[in-house]
C-alpha cells in the first residue's frame, strides 16, 4: 500500500463508521463533500475514496466535479466581457462560473433517484476553443442506471462559504496593508471580491451549503505558500508525461486566480463545516504533501 493510500484511509476511517450509519438509515444517497488547495491531490483522492468505499465496503459509489458544472463557453465569456476591469472573472473557477440551475436540478434529482431509468451526470469539456472549454454535449455524459450509495463532490471552493461583507472588506484591508500570508486579495477591486461573495451565498442555498452535505474532508496546509510549490511539481511532471504545460511563471499566475479566495475563505472552513462536530475531517499537509495531521472536526 502507498503512502497516499495510507494516508487516505487514515482520513476515511475517522467517518466510515458514520458514513455506513447514515447509508442504512436512509434511502437517499451520502453526499461527500472533499475540497483540495491547487496541487493537493484532491481528484487523486476522490478517486481513490470511490475506489475504497466500492471495492472495500460494497458500496456503489459515484464522483462529480464542481468543474463539470461551468456555464457554457457563451455563457462564459458573456461574463468575462461584462466587466473587463474584473480580474477574478478572466478564466472560469470562481463562484459565478457554473451553472446554479444545472447543479440545483441534477442534486435534486439525484436525491430523488431511485435508480429507475438513467441519470445523467453533467460534463465539461476543458479541451474545447483552445483551452477555455464549454459544456461537453448532454449525449455524451456519463450516465448511471442504479441508485448510488455514496456521492463523492469534489471542488476547489466546495465548502466554502459566505462570509459578512464587513468581513471581505476587512480582509481586503488586511491585505493592503500586508497582513495577510501573500496578501492575492489586494490585486483586486473590493467590489469584485464582493460580487464572489455574493455569487457563493446564492452557491450555498442552492446546491453548496452545510445543508446538502453528509461529511467532509478538507485536504489543508497551514502555509498557504505550499500551493505554488505542488502546481509547480505537478506541471512538470505533466510536462514530463505530455512533452508540454505551463511554465513556472504561467503557473503562478494561474494559482494567483485562486488564492484571494483561499486568503478570504479558508479561515471558517478551518473552523468546521456543520454545526455539529464529527462529520469533517481536516487532513493537513506539510511543503513535500506529506499527512503532518489529521482534524476531526
Amino acid at each position: 500500500m502507498s503512502t497516499l493510500e495510507s494516508n487516505i484511509r487514515r482520513a476515511l476511517d475517522l467517518i466510515l463508521p458514520k458514513i455506513k450509519a447514515r447509508h442504512k438509515k436512509s434511502s437517499e444517497p451520502v453526499i461527500l463533500g472533499i475540497t483540495g488547495l491547487q496541487g493537493s491531490g484532491k481528484s487523486t483522492w476522490a478517486s481513490m475514496i470511490v475506489k475504497i468505499l466500492a471495492l472495500d465496503h460494497q458500496l456503489h459509489t459515484i464522483t462529480i466535479s464542481l468543474d463539470d458544472l461551468y456555464k457554457t463557453h457563451d455563457d462564459l465569456t458573456a461574463q468575462r466581457n461584462k466587466d473587463p476591469d474584473n480580474k477574478i472573472y478572466r478564466t472560469r473557477g470562481q463562484p459565478g462560473t457554473h451553472d446554479e440551475q444545472l447543479a440545483g436540478k441534477f442534486f435534486k434529482d439525484l436525491k430523488g433517484y431511485i435508480g429507475q431509468g438513467s441519470l445523467k451526470i453533467p460534463s465539461f469539456d476543458k479541451s474545447k476553443f483552445n483551452g477555455e472549454g464549454d459544456r461537453a454535449p448532454e449525449t455524451s455524459w456519463p450516465t448511471i442506471t442504479h441508485k448510488p450509495d455514496v456521492v463523492v463532490f469534489e471542488g476547489w471552493c466546495v465548502g466554502f462559504q459566505p462570509l459578512p461583507s464587513p468581513t471581505i472588506e476587512e480582509k481586503h484591508s488586511l491585505a493592503l496593508s500586508g497582513n495577510l500570508p501573500i496578501n492575492t486579495p489586494a490585486r483586486h477591486q473590493l467590489s469584485h471580491l464582493l460580487e464572489v461573495n455574493n455569487n457563493l451565498r446564492r452557491y450555498c442555498d442552492a446546491f453548496m451549503g452545510p445543508q446538502y452535505f453528509d461529511f467532509f474532508i478538507h485536504i489543508d496546509t497551514d502555509d498557504l505558500r505550499n500551493v505554488y510549490t505542488w502546481r509547480v511539481e505537478q506541471e512538470h511532471k505533466m510536462i514530463e508525461v505530455k512533452g508540454e504545460g505551463m511554465s513556472d511563471e504561467q503557473v503562478r499566475a494561474f494559482v494567483d486566480g485562486y488564492m484571494p479566495s483561499y486568503e478570504v475563505y479558508l479561515d471558517r472552513l478551518r473552523e468546521g463545516f456543520f454545526e455539529d462536530k464529527g462529520r469533517m475531517v481536516r487532513v493537513v499537509l506539510d511543503r513535500e504533501r506529506g499527512v503532518e495531521r489529521v482534524e476531526e472536526l
